[in-house]
């Protein structure tokens, strides 16, 4: 059977794709990069799941950024030069960078090209995933109408709350339509609280600036590339170098936020607006980076924490009644938002898995967040990075 085509839009993507791709443009044209799915849900795919997913991906080499789409951008988004609006103009998808196979259940997805093309595919790739998943399986989700009373409801909750909220939910949503149906409701009900979607084209659509900085490949590039001591003061470094002070939100938990904070000195501590959480205990987080902030007298009320890991109302009440008057802060909700449907959210992520050195010598990255069960890449790698980063 032959689905519809899915990725109708190029900006279908989440912002910090783009804003990375623009940095990598201008610091790493040449560098060479792959990227691994990952099935942490052991999730078993429908015969002819690899098949209708590879011709999905050819139906995504005719989306070209619009004349609208550009404006938009731009208007935006004045950080992103010209010479990146006219290069994005001209990108196109190339499903030749993808090898997608499937063996009984399993799927096995390899990415491989230039960084600055191949970075694009992540979020889309994981949205079809999903996306299909569920229609292959014939899963029914709940009523429309349901799915907006069960985000009105939240977004009421995180009102009387009164914490500021971004819709984060792209790469593990149910389907674009639920994705957009809560951006919808968000929109209506949300007030001053609700401050926009990490989706470049829904926040087009909705009219609001989208949200997002880096990711941690940027981070796991920059290991491979100048070793792991150096990779969290570069990458904040080239950062800076890039955006000169926009986008200022850095992402703590690469090599966990231990290793984070001996390169976060005074000066980044300064340049950044602040940090973004995504692993580990939320509390314990916020007590460590006030405390940091605090070391350099820096004041933390000057500064935000983004929460972006596994967010629920009953979790980010806890995290408001905590950070209250001792930091700013703001609460990316992704999955709990675009997947709360009645139905087992998928559980996969696409990490940047290897960076080419030289010659035909590849480097494996891996990711060591503050939660261990959320580790990447090769077990040799991830247990020489601990080694060198002095991490038990």
């Amino acid at each position: 059977m032959k689905y519809p085509q899915i990725i109708k839009s190029l900006l279908d993507n989440d912002f910090y794709k783009f804003t990375m791709q623009n940095a990598v443009t201008k610091l790493f044209p040449k560098a060479k990069v792959r990227y691994r799915f990952v099935n942490r849900g052991k999730h078993v795919f429908p015969e002819g799941f690899a098949e209708a997913l590879k011709e999905q991906t050819r139906m995504m080499e005719n989306l070209a950024l619009t004349r609208e789409e550009k404006a938009y951008f731009a208007r935006k988004c004045p950080y992103l030069d010209p010479v990146y609006m006219d290069f994005l103009a001209g990108y196109r998808y190339d499903s030749s960078e993808l090898t997608i196979v499937q063996t009984g259940g399993e799927l096995s997805i390899t990415i491989e090209g230039y960084w600055y093309r191949t970075i694009l595919w992540e979020v889309p790739l994981m949205s079809l995933i999903s996306e299909l998943y569920y229609m292959m399986t014939e899963q029914e989700r709940l009523p429309d109408e349901e799915v907006r009373a069960i985000t009105r409801s939240k977004m009421e909750t995180y009102k009387a709350l009164d914490v500021k909220i971004a819709e984060f939910g792209s790469r593990r949503r149910h389907s674009y339509r639920v994705q957009e149906m809560v951006v919808e409701e968000l929109q209506k009900c949300g007030g001053d609280n609700y401050i926009g979607t990490s989706n470049v084209r829904l926040a087009m659509d909705y009219n609001v600036i989208p949200i997002g900085t880096h990711a941690h490949e940027w981070f796991m590039f920059h290991a491979a590339w100048y070793g792991y001591r150096m990779a969290n003061r570069m990458g904040l470094d080239n950062w800076v170098n890039v955006y000169q002070g926009d986008l200022g939100i850095a992402l703590s938990d690469t090599f966990t936020t231990a290793s984070f904070f001996h390169s976060f000195d005074k000066k980044f501590s300064k340049l950044f607006d602040g940090v973004r959480h995504d692993s580990g205990d939320p509390l314990t987080f916020a007590d460590n980076i006030i405390a940091h902030y605090k070391k350099h007298r820096i004041d933390p009320v000057s500064k935000t924490i983004i929460f972006s890991d596994a967010l629920t109302p009953p979790v980010v009440e806890k995290i408001a009644g905590h950070c209250r008057g001792k930091i700013g802060m703001s609460f990316g909700i992704g999955t709990n938002f675009t997947n709360d449907v009645g139905l087992e959210a998928m559980n996969m992520v696409i990490k940047l898995s290897d960076v080419l050195i030289e010659g035909d010598i590849w480097s494996p990255t891996v990711k060591l967040s503050d939660s261990s069960g959320k580790y990447t890449g090769d077990a040799h790698a991830i247990y020489l990075a601990k080694e060198i980063l002095g991490i038990e």
